[in-house]
C-alpha cells in the first residue's frame, strides 16, 4: 500500500457565536472562519480524514502549507509507516508546524483503522469504552453566570466543572467561591487561569482554591516559567496542571518532569503533533505515575481523535468539553455527546468512526487544494 494523493477541501464555517476563553482568545461578535478537510488516499482506495482549523483560528493557511510543503513528503510512502512519516515531518520542520503534522497524523491513523476494519483505539490497544467528561466554561461577566451554569450541568449528570475566569485574581477567587457554594463541597471543580498570573498572584489564588478543595489548578503562570512552577508546586497541595503550551512535541515535557514542576502533563492532537505524539507523551507520563490529561482539540474531528486516545490509555481521568457547544461542534453528522451519567463513549466504527458531514462541506466549499 502506498499514498497516492493528498488533498484539502477548504470550507467556510459561518455564524459562530461570540466567545471568550482568555484575555487574548476571544471574539466580540459572531464570525466565520475557514476550515480544512484533509484527505489522504492510498493506491487501493482506502482513505483517511482530519480537520484543520477551529472556531477562533482559520485553517486556510495551514491547508495551503500542507499541500505545498508536506504532500511531497507523503505521496509514494507507506501510509501505515506512521512513525517514520511522523519523524520525517518533525525533522523537516524542527517541530514548528505541529497543527499540520497533527492533522496528517490523525488522517493516517484514520486510514490505518479503515484499512484494518477496526477503530483507532483498537489499533492503539483499547483500555476502556467510556470516560467521564467535564464542562469547561467560557469567560462570563458575573459570579452568577458561572454558578448557574455549574449547577445546571450538575443536574444534567455532569460530574465536574472547570472555570475559565477573567484573570483578575480577586475576582477569580470570588468566582471560585461562588461556584463551590453553588455546587456543594463534593462536586469536582477545577480552575484554569490561562497563564495569567505572576508568582505572588498565582500563590494567592492557589491557596484560596486549595481551601475550597478544588481538584486541579491549571496554567496559572506563563507557559515557560518552570522556575516559578517549581516554587508554586512546593507551596501548594492542590495539584498543578501545566504543559498545555507551547506547541511542542514529546521531548518538550522532559524538563518539566525532571524539575518536578507539574503534577499532570497536558496535550491534544492539534497542538502537540497528532495521535502518534500524544501517545508517546501519555506513555512517558505513565512511566512517572503521572496523568496525561487531554485538552480540547479545537474542532470536532480532533475531539474524536482525542477520544480514541483516551480509550487507549489508563492515565487520563477526563474528556474536556469546551462550552458553548455551538462554538465548538461543526462538520460531523453526529458529534460527541455527554450522557446522563456524565460519560462520553468510544466511537467504534473503522478508523475514527465519525460520520463527516460531506454535504455541509460541499455546500460551503471555497477551494479544493491538491
Amino acid at each position: 500500500m502506498r499514498i497516492e494523493d493528498v488533498s484539502v477541501t477548504v470550507w467556510e464555517w459561518k455564524d459562530i457565536p461570540p466567545t471568550r476563553y482568555t484575555t487574548t482568545v476571544s471574539s466580540s461578535s459572531s464570525l466565520s472562519t475557514q476550515m480544512g478537510l484533509v484527505r489522504i488516499v492510498a493506491d487501493d482506495g482506502t482513505d483517511g480524514y482530519a480537520f484543520l482549523g477551529s472556531a477562533l483560528g482559520s485553517g486556510a493557511g495551514d491547508s495551503e502549507t500542507l499541500v505545498k510543503r508536506f504532500k511531497p513528503m507523503l505521496v509514494g510512502e507507506d501510509p501505515l509507516a506512521r512513525e517514520r512519516l511522523w519523524q520525517t515531518m518533525m525533522r523537516s520542520t524542527r517541530g514548528s508546524q505541529l497543527r499540520i503534522i497533527g492533522a496528517i497524523d490523525v488522517a493516517l491513523w484514520d486510514l490505518a483503522g479503515r484499512a484494518a476494519g477496526v477503530p483507532v483505539h483498537r489499533l492503539m490497544g483499547s483500555y476502556r469504552d467510556s470516560i467521564p467528561a467535564y464542562a469547561s466554561s467560557a469567560v462570563y461577566g458575573s459570579i452568577e453566570e458561572y454558578a448557574d451554569e455549574a449547577v445546571k450541568l450538575k443536574e444534567e449528570g455532569w460530574t465536574a466543572y472547570k472555570i475559565h475566569p477573567p484573570a483578575i485574581p480577586e475576582e477569580d477567587i470570588a468566582i471560585c467561591e461562588g461556584v463551590r457554594k453553588a455546587v456543594g463541597d463534593s462536586h469536582r471543580v477545577m480552575l484554569d487561569s490561562t497563564w495569567s498570573y505572576d508568582y505572588p498572584q498565582a500563590l494567592r489564588v492557589g491557596q484560596a482554591i486549595q481551601e475550597m478543595n478544588y481538584y486541579w489548578y491549571e496554567d496559572p503562570l506563563i507557559e515557560d516559567d518552570i522556575y516559578n512552577y517549581v516554587k508554586l508546586r512546593s507551596q501548594l497541595g492542590v495539584p498543578i496542571m501545566a504543559t498545555e503550551m507551547p506547541q511542542a512535541g514529546p521531548t518538550s515535557y522532559a524538563p518539566w518532569v525532571v524539575a518536578q514542576a507539574t503534577d499532570y502533563l497536558r496535550g491534544d492532537v492539534a497542538i502537540k503533533g497528532g495521535l502518534t505524539s500524544c501517545l508517546k507523551t501519555a506513555h512517558l507520563a505513565e512511566a512517572f505515575h503521572m496523568n496525561y490529561e487531554v485538552h480540547h482539540g479545537g474542532n470536532s474531528l480532533n475531539n474524536v481523535a482525542n477520544l480514541h486516545l483516551l480509550m487507549a490509555i489508563k492515565n487520563c481521568e477526563y474528556f474536556e468539553v469546551l462550552l458553548p457547544a455551538s462554538a465548538q461542534k461543526h462538520g460531523l453528522v453526529e458529534d460527541i455527546d455527554v450522557d446522563s451519567d456524565g460519560l462520553v463513549h468510544a466511537f467504534n466504527g473503522p478508523g475514527l468512526g465519525a460520520q463527516i458531514d460531506f454535504d455541509l462541506i460541499e455546500r460551503n466549499k471555497l477551494a479544493l487544494l491538491r
